[in-house]
């Protein structure tokens, strides 16, 4: 199954369409007994580029908005921690914010030559309330895990596979190829046991995201009510 992020005229950015569609896909993963693996990736030039600034300037205003996008990521990412079914980020392009979260909460990653990751939310003022710091510490050092999300800086392809974030890089045109090329030795392989290991593995993801992901998620929901956010975000909107 190849699931995709399909808003290519932005980017793939986040909006509360494409976040309720992503949150109800891994809710429905967790029942899926006829799904051996999905494949997830973005249509055209990126993976996603983060949270839509309109919906963003949304969250900022509107309380019970805001409450609801809040309230969506923390199902989305225990959605993804609990689902037993395997998950292959295809990353074709720029995996930002909410898009370097999906792929790190993923159980296998490739990446595009061509792609990068990078989490702003610190810089822009807000607590980085999605996946990376939870999953991120697991793959690479902590060391690591701080400077990147305090300084938003984009992580290359070299280094994300270097470091962990990464399984392997692939030449762009062949990502899609090598995706589903695991995929298949994936769906091959016996579900009860490649799910119950999977389960196994995640319930480190799971402790490590016990009272964290809520803290982090209310310090988020409180940042987009600060000046600090709001003055950058409306910079963004400008440029």
């Amino acid at each position: 199954m190849v699931a995709t992020m399909n808003r290519p005229e932005v980017k793939n950015a986040i909006n509360v369409d494409l976040h309720h569609a992503l949150t109800e896909l891994a809710a429905n993963l967790a029942f899926d007994r006829d799904t051996r693996c999905v494949i997830l990736t973005g249509a055209g030039v990126a993976f996603s580029a983060g949270g839509d600034l309109k919906w963003m300037d949304q969250i900022t205003h509107d309380a019970e908005a805001r409450w609801r996008a809040l309230d969506e990521a923390r199902r989305l990412a225990h959605y993804m921690m609990t689902c037993s079914v395997p998950i292959i980020a295809a990353v074709n392009g720029a995996a930002v914010g909410l898009g370097a979260s999906m792929a790190a909460l993923s159980d296998l990653v490739l990446m595009s030559d061509n792609a990068y990751f990078a989490d702003p939310h610190v810089r822009l003022g807000i607590a980085a309330g999605d996946g990376t710091a939870i999953a991120w510490p697991f793959q690479t050092s902590m060391l690591r895990v701080k400077e990147f999300l305090f300084t938003g800086d984009r992580i290359t392809p070299t280094v994300a596979e270097r470091i962990g974030l990464a399984n392997r890089v692939v030449p762009a045109a062949d990502l899609m190829q090598e995706a589903s090329a695991l995929a298949k030795r994936l769906a091959d392989i016996p579900q009860d046991s490649i799910r119950a290991t999977k389960q196994a593995l995640n319930q480190y993801l799971q402790r490590a995201a016990v009272g964290t992901l809520d803290y982090l998620c209310a310090a988020e929901s409180e940042h987009y009510t600060l000046p600090a956010f709001r003055e950058r975000a409306l910079r963004g909107m400008k440029q």
